[in-house]
């Protein structure tokens, strides 16, 4: 990846860092499904002002409309309920850790089913490092919560194969020259399609007792910076670095988490969080690969 690329992954680190902690107050007050349903309305109905006032161009080909609808699906609409349907039953650190193997995913899958994301060991090695990474930054002792409520870890586990997946296909966006801008827009739209009946039906939200000033607050945040700023990096992301590059920003959502509890809240930095920025940064060299290409002896073949 380009040193942009690198800035975009981490300023999108930065913002999922905030989901976790989001989902944390709106859930204990806000069905899962309502949540998330208000997540992308308000995104979409962000992003479709954004795209028009910037003129952007809306593709009409039914294939394209076709592809926003599978991504709305495997990489919105069904992680996001994984997800917070997960968070009601284990802890963040836990689900943080858990769809942090999406890269791993990601790898497996992108050798099979594309012709320029092959395995490599050290790309294996690298996203090994970055789950150790990401065990020791939130914790050894959260794997003690391993197989005790087994459906929602499925569940979270669910959403990062989703994410894995969803990465692969979306590579298509850019040989069809789809504004990642639009891409952004469209899958909000839709997948906002997809849950509001849903949460409508299901929850009734209107016959719940009004949500508190926190709680509305983690909501318009998981929807304006975690979903509508978010995902117009995402696809930036996506369409210039490939699938697996793109995954790796759920090895620096706990990253940007911990630093965020450190200078904002005023927590410690524990020896165990600095082994696990530590893995994290190895395994995104080893993935990256240019740095130890560099390293290389002038007369090794390579």
């Amino acid at each position: 990846m380009t040193p942009v690329e690198w800035l975009l992954l981490a300023i999108l680190g930065a913002v999922w860092g905030g989901t976790f902690f989001f989902n944390a107050i709106a859930l204990p007050e806000v069905p899962p499904l309502t949540v998330i349903a208000f997540r992308v309305s308000l995104a979409a109905i962000l992003l479709w002002i954004y795209i028009l006032m910037a003129g952007v161009a809306i593709p009409r080909e039914l294939k394209v409309w076709g592809a926003v609808g599978v991504m709305a699906m495997a990489n919105t609409a069904v992680p996001f309920f994984f997800i917070a349907w997960g968070q009601l039953h284990i802890t963040s650190g836990l689900a943080a850790i858990l769809i942090a193997s999406s890269p791993l995913y990601a790898v497996v899958a992108a050798h099979f089913f594309t012709s320029d994301e092959r395995m490599t060991p050290g790309k294996l090695a690298g996203v090994a490092s970055g789950i150790a990474g990401v065990v020791f930054l939130i914790g050894p002792g959260v794997l003690k919560g391993l197989g005790t409520d087994l459906l929602a870890q499925i569940a979270v586990v669910g959403a990062a194969l989703c994410y894995a997946g969803s990465a692969i296909y979306g590579r298509r966006f850019a040989r069809w020259k789809v504004s990642p801008r639009f891409m952004a827009t469209g899958q909000m739209t839709l997948a906002a399609v997809m849950l509001l009946p849903c949460a409508l039906v299901f929850e009734q939200p209107w016959s719940l007792p009004a949500p508190s000033l926190q709680a509305w607050g983690a909501m318009l945040g998981l929807a304006v910076l975690a979903t509508a700023l978010a995902y117009l990096i995402y696809f930036r992301i996506l369409g210039a670095a490939g699938a697996i590059n793109i995954l790796l920003v759920n090895f620096l959502v706990p990253v940007s988490a911990l630093l965020l509890g450190i200078f904002i809240l005023g927590e410690e930095l524990t020896v165990e969080q600095v082994v696990g920025m530590a893995f994290i940064a190895f395994g995104l060299a080893l993935i990256d690969g240019r740095l130890f290409a560099r390293l290389r002896p002038m007369g090794e073949v390579r």
